[in-house]
């Protein structure tokens, strides 16, 4: 390998010190950087991968503008660099601004670390966000298989690092939807059945008093954050994510997959639902579900009574790169008023399955699960179970969780309720193999989806505005 011409091409990606520490001396730079980037490693991911390639990074960059997760928060980080550089900024510094304006980020771990990284960004609400690379360092891998990153954990020598940064450099800039969650719910009592609930990472408490009475019911607790590619509910495919969770190794290839996912589901009785489970599990029977199509405009959104689990889907990909709404043909969008699905649209896809024979036809060419909506926003009210039913399984973008429900009638005046809206949109780096599809590339199609201009951004009074990932982030004062 010709390293001379190596570490000229690495001279792209550099960022001096001057930029990075507050304390170091300004110097004029020798070369301006064509696509500086910050790259955070969650050194847990990959089992060794995660750690091996934070130190090939360190070897070939400058150390300081790599980050491990483990040890340094991303919002803290970036606090720093932009205060920094807009107090660099400030004093005339040309470089300073270029690298502002050419910023890329790279994030290396699973789903959950890249959506940590989405959350911070989306929250600084910078002039200019800087898009952002995924490296697949996770097990599903979702978020880099829908753009072209790929769903493999890559290597971590010079060679594949250097080829993976070359791709950054190339890649273009896509758009995709951010979209908020707010759960409220009364907090299970010690000695309960379910103590010691676990939310995701992504979910974080939060303490403001609403303007309307609506919002504000006593003794619940409220729990807000984002996601950028699916919120999932129900028993049929909790066992097999959590499995491959805990043992990943067991997933090598999508033959063993189907294998596992079969052989749990017969476990579970996820193949004969109706004799195994009570009527009590169905979707229909857990909760009321209302969507809003047009702006303003609530409704309900009747679910059939086979249905046991409910995606609500942003990206192409969900359990390691299936497509649960797949590719509607041309009489779904007359029939139905479907729209073509895509990433930037502000509206999510919601899909439903009966059970594990229904999930698997996922893996044929064009398998897709119950198309019920295409929704702006959507609804979950959660009362007390006729059937006592105490529990539903959620999760959010890979982190699973078992969500208590109400039981006693006291409960039942204070619903667990999911709400799930669009709160704008971050930037993302695309590969050409990029699996996603954005409105402003099919131009043609946009006439068809009856888009309110700026409408899915506009805010109520009692609308969260933060997806709660960086609430320390402040610009500094010119």
């Amino acid at each position: 390998m010709d390293y001379s011409k190596s570490e000229n091409i690495l001279k792209d990606f550099y960022i001096p010190n001057y930029i990075l520490l507050p304390e170091s001396e300004v110097r004029d730079a020798s070369h301006m950087p064509a696509s500086p980037v910050l790259v955070f490693i969650n050194s847990r991911s990959g089992g060794q991968l995660g750690g091996e390639l934070l130190c090939t990074y360190r070897v070939l960059l400058n150390k300081n503008q790599v980050f491990d997760l483990d040890k340094e928060a991303p919002d803290k980080v970036l606090h720093q660099f932009y205060f920094n550089i807009e107090k660099l900024k400030h004093s005339g510094d040309i470089l300073a601004s270029e690298i502002q304006n050419r910023l890329r980020i790279i994030v290396a771990g699973g789903d959950g670390t890249a959506n940590w990284l989405l959350g911070v960004v989306s929250d600084l609400k910078l002039p200019r966000p800087p898009p952002i690379a995924t490296v697949p360092l996770g097990t599903g891998n979702n978020l880099p298989f829908s753009f072209g990153w790929g769903k493999k954990n890559p290597g971590s020598d010079r060679q594949s690092v250097e080829s993976f940064l070359d791709q950054v450099r190339t890649a273009r800039e896509m758009k995709i939807d951010s979209w908020h969650i707010t759960l409220r719910m009364r907090p299970p009592e010690e000695g309960s059945c379910d103590p010691g609930l676990v939310l995701p990472h992504s979910l974080h408490a939060f303490h403001h008093v609403y303007p309307t009475e609506k919002l504000n019911m006593e003794g619940c607790h409220t729990f807000q954050g984002g996601f950028w590619n699916y919120f999932s509910m129900g028993q049929v495919s909790y066992a097999f994510h959590s499995e491959r969770k805990l043992h990943p190794e067991k997933f090598k290839n999508q033959l063993i997959n189907q294998s596992i996912y079969a052989k749990l589901a017969c476990k579970q009785g996820s193949f004969w639902t109706s004799m195994c489970y009570p009527s009590s599990w169905n979707i229909a029977k857990l909760t009321k579900v209302r969507i809003m199509k047009k702006e303003g405009q609530w409704e309900e959104l009747p679910i059939p009574c086979s249905i046991r689990s409910i995606i609500c889907l942003n990206l192409p990909s969900f359990s390691g790169g299936l497509n649960p709404w797949g590719m509607p043909r041309r009489n779904a969008f007359r029939d139905r008023d479907f729209t073509p699905p895509f990433v930037d649209d502000g509206v999510i896809e919601v899909v439903g399955f009966r059970d594990a024979w229904h999930g698997l036809c996922l893996y044929a060419p064009r398998g897709h699960g119950t198309r019920l909506a295409q929704v702006k926003r959507i609804c979950f009210e959660f009362h007390k179970s006729k059937a006592g039913a105490n529990h539903v399984f959620m999760r959010i973008d890979g982190e699973p969780w078992k969500q208590p429900l109400p039981v006693d009638d006291d409960d039942d005046n204070n619903p667990v309720v999911v709400e799930i809206c669009h709160l704008g949109q971050v930037s993302v780096l695309a590969t050409p193999h990029c699996r996603s599809r954005s409105i402003s590339e099919s131009s043609s199609l946009v006439s068809r989806l009856d888009m309110e201009e700026d409408s899915s951004d506009t805010e109520e009074p009692d609308m969260p505005r933060k997806f709660g990932a960086a609430d320390s982030f402040r610009m500094p004062e010119k």
